[in-house]
């Protein structure tokens, strides 16, 4: 990526939970371009297969770089951020650990398992290889009061790890300090929806992006996410129940909000042609968004700012 006299924030400065107390690294305009180096959700702690999570710093996981202040932005303001390009490292680590994810029950031992990178495929123990598709697991704001650490998911984004946060996506989200407190980490080379084993694949990232107060969409159900083909509510719950119902509601309060359908055109359409899927499975709170098709957005005359 090139720098030039663009804003850079590298993985040395990171957090570990997003509050509103949080020393900002840096200050950029809205509009400006940033790029922000990340580390991998353990650190950099595991490099090899003998690196198994009981040799873990555990105060040492999940950090996000920044946090970046927003200048102009207040609470309440909808913040965009554009994902404009991401890279990853070559290598990626997987880990199981007995007791944990929703295999946990049947999981007996540790692992370590590196993965390197062959083109644009991820390529598990020499023998499988998946297309790499590099995406951002923690990502998010300061919440207005509170602290949050960064492996727990919540409205003010954090560690949803929803596969939809890739290049070219842009993630709103709802200001609860001045200066939004904007930090992201945890980036996969590539991971399957739901997480099942607590990770996908670890690894080291740099992404560029920028970030716009929306006004037009005060308001919006966040965290919100918009790409080419799609819209998507994330809901974050305690139960994988209730974060469905949220992401359900969610996409309908958008549906009739902004887009000007009824609850009942929202609720036909949605059943018709929406898809509601699973983020992430394994955290302290589950993840659910609601997707919507674009497609059908554009024959309502809506276009999302």
């Amino acid at each position: 990526m090139e720098e030039s006299m663009t804003t850079k924030v590298t993985r040395e400065q990171v957090f570990f939970a997003f509050q509103p107390e949080l020393t900002p690294v840096a200050h950029v305009k809205q509009g400006e371009e940033v790029i922000m180096e990340t580390h991998d959700c353990f650190e950099g702690q595991l490099k090899t297969s003998s690196d198994l999570l009981d040799s873990l710093d555990w105060n040492h996981i999940n950090p996000a770089s920044g946090p970046v202040y927003i200048e102009g932005t207040k609470p309440g303001d909808v913040l965009r951020i554009d994902l404009l390009k991401m890279a990853v490292a070559n290598q990626s680590i997987m880990v199981t650990l007995p007791g944990e994810g929703a295999l946990g029950d049947q999981i007996t031992e540790m692992e370590t398992v590196v993965l390197k990178m062959d083109g644009d495929s991820v390529v598990y123990k020499d023998k499988v290889k998946v297309p790499k598709k590099p995406m951002i697991g923690v990502i998010g704001v300061a919440p207005a009061s509170g602290l949050v650490p960064n492996g727990t998911p919540g409205a003010h984004g954090g560690n949803m790890d929803c596969t939809l946060v890739t290049e070219g996506a842009s993630l709103y989200f709802t200001v609860g300090v001045e200066g939004a407190l904007f930090g992201a980490g945890d980036f996969h080379a590539a991971m399957g929806d739901g997480e099942v084993v607590i990770c996908g694949a670890e690894t080291p990232g740099e992404f560029r992006f920028k970030a716009q107060v929306v006004d037009s969409l005060k308001g919006l159900p966040t965290p919100f996410l918009r790409n080419e083909n799609l819209v998507a509510a994330i809901v974050s719950a305690p139960t994988l129940d209730e974060a469905a119902s949220g992401a359900t509601h969610a996409m309908a309060r958008f549906l009739t909000q902004f887009v000007g359908l009824s609850v009942n055109d929202a609720g036909m359409l949605m059943s018709l042609a929406g898809e509601l899927k699973f983020c992430q499975i394994v955290d302290p709170e589950k993840t659910v968004r609601f997707e919507f098709p674009v497609s059908v957005l554009e024959q309502l005359g809506f276009r999302m700012d």
